[in-house]
């Protein structure tokens, strides 16, 4: 199982994180590295029953989050001003303008 967050741009947002079986991962996320994804853009998938149908089992997974063992990805909804400094839909390709000096070293982008 994969985890993803859910960032949402309502007031009440819960930042809540859902399980997903890998090939649901795979419907959501389906660009290799790929760790972002915007709910706005879901329409835009491949095979968009099998999508609508994995959001769906998704939702009936939620996960507090002591109990998760990682994030692997995260689903912005209403958040589109965001896809200007994750362009490639990668936290490690983020612009590193706006990001710390430890995360450039993490992400491998000091000399960017």
């Amino acid at each position: 199982m994969k985890n993803i967050q859910v960032i949402d741009g309502a007031q009440n947002c819960t930042f809540s994180i859902f399980q997903t079986t890998e090939e649901e991962f795979a419907l959501l996320f389906p660009e290799p590295g790929q760790d972002i994804q915007y709910a706005e853009d879901l329409h835009l998938l491949p095979g968009q029953s099998e999508v609508d149908a994995a959001l769906g089992r998704i939702w009936e997974r939620p996960i507090r989050k002591q109990d998760a063992l990682g994030i692997h990805g995260t689903l912005f909804y209403e958040l589109e001003r965001y896809k200007k400094y994750h362009r490639k839909k990668r936290e490690d390709a983020v612009d590193p303008h706006v990001i710390n000096q430890a995360q450039r070293r993490l992400f491998g982008s000091e000399t960017r």
